[in-house]
């Protein structure tokens, strides 16, 4: 058996027990410690067929797991390989066709509903063809730049031959496979922070001595984004989970940042006025609990295992911590309502449910796209 007959062996065992109940690159981390012979280019090769074949999605079900595997290494790949000119030639020879037509050659016909079955539920305006073809690539890797080192970034960048697209004064482009930490060893200079994420900022406009919450502040990315445009921001993270403020914390501190007051607390619980009192804030920051359904071109085995049901689930969730949250903002406030979700349930509908139980009203916003850059999709409005 050749290397690359092994490499879809292994594959094929992998996605036989993997059940979804652990994120993927877990599940891979844990197989390739139980098979310590396996060398780097072993593991990459055997992660990216697998991933491969769950960028698929609905597609090829009645097709062996061989033959899916090699279709979605030949669709998501955009040059020859040296797996498919060795498993399958006459589709390496084909390789560098785009992907209109390599969708002409597959077995079974390939649409959007096949590789995200949720299509009905998208929010308004996101481009449902454009958005399922690009769960077929790896989104790409974005920081974004800080203390004006944009040309410092860029040269070091060049240094190292590393391909780049600068977006914008403050957004950068690479591969995803770049090894950012190695090459900028000075993290102050950068946030790895996807593009659509950092779109979220636009909305923020803080002004100096405000009161701010980022009532869902998981590792701090929106709470980063806004202390970067108003440093004299007053400002309170909070998050359920103590483990991932310690990991705020840390952040912040590399980030040189540290004005800010950090509270455990649960946003669905009755015990915030124990927590925050009476307290009024000029803006407040709901980065919502969601499906995530927005990022899943990063997790596509999500797609496999996901329950239509839990969308509600989520949306039952944000109504809940809205409702909580609302009475801390200040008359005149501004509330930034945000998701990684596509689905208008979480989005849209939860826009709506806002206006109905309080006096704020959608002043701008809506989907950031991001599948015409290889970002994630996201969905964030300010409310007055």
């Amino acid at each position: 058996m050749t290397r690359w007959e092994n490499y879809l062996s292994s594959a094929e065992k992998i996605i036989a027990s993997y059940n979804g109940s652990l994120p993927l690159h877990h599940f891979l981390k844990s197989f390739f410690k139980e098979h310590p012979y396996m060398g780097g280019r072993d593991r990459r090769w055997i992660s990216q067929l697998v991933y491969q074949y769950f960028r698929l999605g609905y597609w090829g079900k009645s097709l062996p797991v061989k033959e899916k595997i090699i279709t979605g290494v030949f669709v998501g790949e955009t040059s020859e390989n040296d797996f498919l000119k060795a498993i399958r030639p006459e589709l390496n020879d084909k390789a560098n066709l785009s992907l209109e037509e390599k969708l002409q050659l597959l077995p079974l016909p390939l649409d959007a509903s096949m590789l995200f079955p949720w299509i009905s539920e998208l929010s308004e305006g996101i481009d449902a063809k454009a958005f399922a073809e690009a769960l077929l690539k790896q989104p790409r890797l974005f920081i974004r730049v800080r203390n004006d080192k944009l040309q410092k970034i860029l040269a070091l960048l060049e240094k190292n031959e590393v391909k780049y697209e600068v977006l914008n004064t403050h957004t950068i482009s690479l591969p995803n496979s770049t090894k950012i930490e190695t090459i900028i060893p000075d993290k102050g200079w950068y946030e790895v922070q996807d593009a659509s994420s950092q779109a979220t900022g636009e909305l923020f406009r803080p002004h100096k001595n405000e009161q701010w919450w980022d009532a869902c502040a998981a590792s701090g990315g929106k709470s980063l984004l806004l202390k970067d445009e108003q440093p004299d921001v007053r400002l309170v993270v909070s998050d359920i989970r103590k483990s991932i403020l310690d990991n705020l914390q840390q952040r912040f501190k590399t980030a040189g940042i540290k004005q800010y007051e950090s509270i455990v607390a649960d946003l669905t619980s009755d015990k915030l006025p124990a927590l925050l009192g009476k307290r009024k804030f000029d803006g407040i920051i709901l980065d919502a609990p969601c499906s995530g359904s927005g990022t899943w071109g990063r997790t596509p085995e999500s797609i496999s295992f996901f329950n239509r049901d839990e969308i509600y689930k989520f949306q039952s969730l944000q109504q809940q911590i809205v409702k909580n949250v609302i009475p801390y903002l200040k008359e005149g406030g501004a509330l930034i309502y945000i998701t990684c979700s596509v689905f208008k349930q979480e989005n849209d509908q939860m826009v709506e449910y806002i206006e109905n139980i309080s006096k704020l009203r959608k002043q701008e916003g809506g989907v950031i796209p991001g599948y015409d850059r290889n970002a994630d999709t996201m969905f964030a409005v300010r409310m007055q």
